[in-house]
């Protein structure tokens, strides 16, 4: 306890503050991941005392209170830190390590025991085992997603039955604020539904948004949701959309292979029979290559006819390219990687989906964008880091006899 205390007060980082103004960009921005670095393995030391205090305790309830008080947090976050505290300890020893090397913090480890808390200690071992090599990097969307992937691939029945538990207990929420606000929320509402009415909310928001228009993106979506709710009305009529990718065998009820909703990530194979089987649902066949998986072309037979070009870069693509970001790529922008006025071309080996946001940012001086032709997205920073991002491939390496997905 002495030995902490000296490192977190020691005259060293005191040197550093004092030095921050005399470095250049690519040295903050290096000290802030070395931080990061140290800051993790803190958490871990952190969730090791928490978890001895528990042990302590015998896992009595008032634990919970006790961590509240001592770090002064609510007892809803000081639950999660107990609970992710045991997990760590026991079912998630190798993301425990990972946090002991620096490379995942205490918020990406509270996903994985989030994601995990349902399975058998059994179970949890082996997803911990799966997640070791691939979470380094991640930030704690993707660490989400890659624990609940791995967790519905090792008990595929008890995540079914978990997705059914959680659709069934939906329900409407209102939250009463302060100097006259308050808060609507669905929770646990069907993915589907959820991802195509945020679109739909946002599709108009964004038709609202004009010159003469003071209300902001965000103040729009508000009053266009409420609008909706209070009297049916929107603007368009037009139906949302939402990408769901999942393997013919699985849509015929043949395997119980995960589906992957844009946006979302990895739900049952039951749940997207009972999206894809929806009285609006509109198939689509989509035509892979066998070994990477990644998407090579549309099939034409659909009820609406083809958007061409842009429809295929946005199923490709599923979500914004931006490594990180998981805006749904129906609510992004088609960009060119190499600027049209530069000699770029309108091909779907030069696009890519961006959102607005990180559309605007590959135009602020010092970002470079570069798509190789694999598909892989690389964005190099005004300080020279580069991070990739590439499709995901919509299946492992198939044999010949496997049938085609959708």
């Amino acid at each position: 306890m002495a030995l902490l205390k000296e490192i977190t007060e020691s005259n060293a980082l005191k040197e550093v503050n004092g030095s921050l103004a005399m470095l250049g960009d690519k040295d903050v921005v290096e000290l802030a991941v070395a931080a990061s670095e140290g800051i993790a393995r803190l958490e871990a030391v952190r969730f090791r005392a928490i978890a001895q205090l528990a042990r302590h305790r015998d896992g009595a309830s008032s634990v919970v209170q006790e961590v509240a008080f001592a770090l002064s947090v609510v007892d809803k976050r000081a639950g999660s830190l107990v609970t992710t505290a045991e997990a760590l300890t026991t079912r998630l020893p190798r993301t425990l390590g990972l946090m002991d090397r620096g490379v995942v913090d205490g918020f990406g480890a509270m996903k994985v025991a989030a994601a995990t808390s349902w399975l058998s200690d059994e179970d949890a071992l082996a997803v911990d085992a799966l997640l070791e090599d691939r979470l380094e990097g991640r930030t704690s969307e993707q660490i989400r997603k890659a624990a609940n992937h791995a967790a519905m691939t090792v008990d595929r029945e008890g995540a079914s039955r978990r997705s059914e538990h959680y659709r069934a207990g939906r329900r409407l929420t209102v939250r009463q604020g302060e100097s006259g606000v308050a808060s609507i929320e669905v929770e646990d509402g069907p993915v589907e539904k959820v991802n195509a009415a945020y679109t739909r909310i946002d599709r108009e928001a964004r038709a609202l948004k004009t010159g003469d228009e003071p209300r902001t993106l965000d103040q729009l979506r508000a009053d266009v949701a409420l609008d909706l709710l209070l009297s049916g009305q929107g603007g368009k009529g037009e139906r949302a959309e939402v990408f769901l990718y999942l393997d013919l065998a699985t849509y015929l009820g043949l395997n119980e292979d995960l589906a992957e909703l844009a946006g979302h990530g990895p739900i049952p194979a039951s749940v997207a029979r009972e999206i894809a089987g929806g009285p609006d649902t509109v198939l689509r066949r989509i035509i892979t290559d066998p070994l990477s998986g990644q998407v090579l072309d549309l099939g034409r037979d659909r009820y609406r006819p083809s958007a061409g070009l842009g429809e295929f870069v946005r199923v490709r693509d599923r979500e914004c390219r931006r490594p990180g970001c998981h805006r749904p790529a129906q609510a992004c922008d088609l960009d060119h990687v190499v600027p049209w006025q530069f000699g770029g071309h309108t091909s779907a080996d030069e696009l890519v989906d961006l959102c607005r946001r990180d559309h605007r940012l590959k135009d602020e001086p010092g970002w470079v964008y570069r798509l190789a032709s694999d598909g892989t997205l690389t964005v190099t920073t005004p300080t020279g880091r580069s991070y990739d991002s590439s499709p995901p491939p919509l299946h492992g390496p198939r044999l010949a006899e496997e049938p085609p997905p959708f």
